[in-house]
């Protein structure tokens, strides 16, 4: 047994594999009730990598032409869960040629032959209902042309997914991983003969799960926005199949499909990817779009928080700032410490950015990304404005969780002439040195220019007394501070004007120029852009303004500016090509 997982995760998964070989002799499902429609589409890209022989998966890429995907070796737990869940269908089945469609085919049926009586790791209710998904979904491509007698153990496998399902879906973790078992459980009751009778049940449950884990006003408690757009695509899955199907999605469903979307308007850049907070990434490409598409929900993007996030969009810019304490210490697990941090796009290209989720670079690069300094906001040295602490237990493995977190963290909008302006701070550093951190940013109604202010307080007789304190520690020296603005790769940033600007050329062709003011020294640094697409942390800069608290109230001014707009003859997609480093 691993050190980090628990006896209650080594007796869940010896039930799971024991429900599973029990399943396994199910015989009640031989077809499927109406042709299924492929919903789930992946990219292009990644399936040409596929039937190229390129295996890219929870950060690891195994090269490996001609080579079964379940005879691949497997560098990481998280490698191989992610092919026991068969979203590579989706790819191959984007890609539609005759080679793709033998890829599918093929590693399909040999799951079938290898683990469908129990074996491997991908009987989880997850991974399960991940998979039956998929396999529902592109069902017509895996048995085109097949003898009957695979045709039949693909059902039979069906069948038993489906009754392990009905059976062990209470035992996945609350939130996502719960929502993909109720989904693929209403997925194959709908869809499969002889399951009908699992479909009312798993439609409550999932009715249930709406009303535990998606606030009123659309949120998760992870605050995670790709998460929250895997749960939306999964409800919206969900409640097209009921409808196709002539059956009702039940109230509290309806009701959460209709509360999430204007929340993921929110979260959305103007270059149409998801903001990159507390473990999420960009998202899926296409996928957000498809999602608001499906649910044909209307409405604007709330001007007021959602799930804890301010958006700002003037002219071709918006602005994303965590304005909300962290998640709460037991859906802290993946939250980072980025209260007050920002993010800004302009078109179709991004520019001020968080480092990202680390997770699938290993131990040192999740803890990193974690950390304050990996943000587009104030940290003081050495600390960062929520702090990692001692492990707790998440789905039967130790993770560190977020404590001593921001308890109070206040927010204001308010339309001013020629523009909007927020202010938003928090006490983070208030117990470790009295001090609070304001930050205070106004963005023109054209989106052409953002000025901020970012401001460390002591306010009352106790905090002063604490900032007195390590004051005198640090043999008046101050207390030291740094301010970053983390870049994204795809900017070209120099120290200009002597060193006191610095130039900042999109690919669009678009010109910014970020000048700080005060006393505060301004520096280019290296820095990192960590997302889960690629197989390895991409070099990037980071513009960092450093100073030192002397007094109760330190103030550091600073302004990004366009000088040059994108030409009107450029088309400026901005879409990311798929990692090949």
């Amino acid at each position: 047994m691993s050190e980090t997982e628990s006896w209650s995760a080594r007796r869940t998964r010896w039930w799971n594999r024991a429900h599973a070989r029990v399943a396994s002799f199910t015989r009640l499902s031989t077809d499927f009730t109406t042709p299924p429609e492929p919903r789930t589409i992946g990219t292009f890209a990644r399936g040409r990598q596929l039937t190229g022989g390129n295996f890219l998966f929870a950060g690891y890429l195994v090269q490996a032409p001609g080579t079964m995907i379940w005879d691949l070796p497997m560098p990481d737990a998280g490698f191989e869960a992610e092919l026991h869940g068969c979203t590579w269908l989706d790819d191959l089945a984007a890609v539609g040629d005759l080679h793709a469609g033998k890829r599918a085919q093929d590693w399909t049926h040999e799951w079938v032959k290898r683990f469908a009586r129990g074996a491997g790791p991908g009987w989880t209710p997850e991974l399960t209902g991940r998979r039956l998904i998929r396999w529902i979904n592109h069902g017509i491509m895996v048995l085109a042309g097949q003898e009957e007698k695979r045709r039949e153990a693909y059902f039979r496998s069906l069948a038993a997914q489906t009754m392990f399902l009905s059976r062990r879906w209470r035992t996945a973790r609350p939130g996502l991983p719960r929502f993909e078992a109720l989904t693929g459980l209403v997925y194959a009751g709908l869809a499969l003969t002889g399951m009908e009778r699992h479909v009312d049940l798993a439609e409550r449950a999932l009715s249930r799960e709406c009303k535990a884990q998606i606030d009123p006003d659309g949120g998760l408690a992870t605050r995670n926005p790709e998460e929250l757009l895997e749960v939306f695509t999964l409800l919206n899955w969900a409640a097209v199949a009921l409808q196709e199907a002539g059956r009702t999605p039940g109230e509290a469903h309806l009701a959460a499909i209709q509360a999430i979307a204007p929340v993921l308007r929110a979260l959305r850049h103007a270059d149409g990817a998801l903001a990159r907070f507390h473990g999420g990434g960009r998202g899926l490409e296409g996928r957000l779009d498809r999602a608001l598409a499906s649910a044909a929900v209307r409405g604007a993007p709330r001007h007021q928080l959602a799930m804890g996030f301010a958006r700002i969009a003037h002219g071709r810019t918006s602005i994303i700032i965590d304005a909300a304490p962290p998640p709460r210490p037991d859906a802290s697990a993946n939250a980072h410490a980025s209260t007050v941090a920002f993010e800004l796009t302009s078109g179709r290209r991004p520019l001020i950015v968080n480092c990202g989720s680390g997770a699938s670079f290993g131990k040192n690069w999740r803890r990193a990304g974690r950390a304050t300094p990996s943000h587009s906001t104030l940290g003081i040295e050495g600390y960062s404005s929520s702090r990692l602490g001692s492990a707790g237990m998440v789905s039967g493995r130790k993770a560190e969780l977020l404590v001593d977190a921001p308890t109070d963290v206040r927010f204001e909008r308010i339309e001013v002439e020629g523009g909007t302006r927020v202010v938003v701070g928090h006490n983070g550093y208030q117990r470790s040195h009295g001090l609070t951190h304001v930050r205070t940013m106004h963005i023109g109604y054209e989106g052409r220019e953002l000025r901020g202010e970012d401001v460390l307080l002591a306010m009352d007789m106790t905090e002063k007394k604490r900032f007195d304190m390590l004051f005198d520690k640090s043999r008046l020296g101050g207390i030291p501070f740094s301010i970053r603005f983390h870049l994204h790769p795809d900017v070209d940033a120099e120290l200009d004007m002597n060193g006191t600007a610095v130039s900042l050329a999109l690919k669009s062709g678009e010109l910014w120029i970020f000048r700080p003011g005060g006393a505060a020294a301004l520096t280019l640094e290296s820095s990192v852009y960590l997302e889960k697409t690629r197989l390895s942390p991409r070099a990037t800069k980071q513009i960092v303004l450093t100073g030192n608290a002397m007094e109760y109230s330190t103030r550091v001014n600073w302004s990004l500016a366009k000088a040059q707009d994108t030409p009107r003859v450029v088309r400026d997609y901005g879409q990311e090509e798929l990692a090949e480093d």
